[in-house]
């Protein structure tokens, strides 16, 4: 897989894409940065979900969704574990017959 170009150039490249005339197309500009064209149009369309312009789920709301899944996944975990000790513990505590 190759290496993804650096966020700095990213934002230059999108900066100059949406800085254009109306004579300069999309694909020239992919052209003079050296990158293809179909990737200009997906960070056109990153930096506008980005900026709030388009409907979806920011990068940061993204890590922070992950982050909190991965959290409600640990604590049901934890709940399970708790929930089996109390259930053993009380089988423990029964009066013999």
């Amino acid at each position: 897989m190759p290496k993804p170009f650096p966020k700095e150039f990213r934002e230059d490249v999108v900066r100059v894409a949406r800085d254009r005339d109306a004579s300069t197309t999309l694909e020239q500009i992919a052209k003079d940065f050296g990158v293809h064209a179909t990737t200009l149009t997906n960070w056109l369309r990153r930096a506008e979900i980005e900026d709030g312009h388009r409907p979806a789920i920011t990068q940061d709301e993204g890590a922070e969704l992950k982050e909190l899944r991965r959290r409600n996944r640990l604590l049901e975990q934890e709940n399970e574990v708790l929930r089996r000790a109390a259930a053993y513990l009380s089988q423990a505590n029964l009066p013999a017959k």
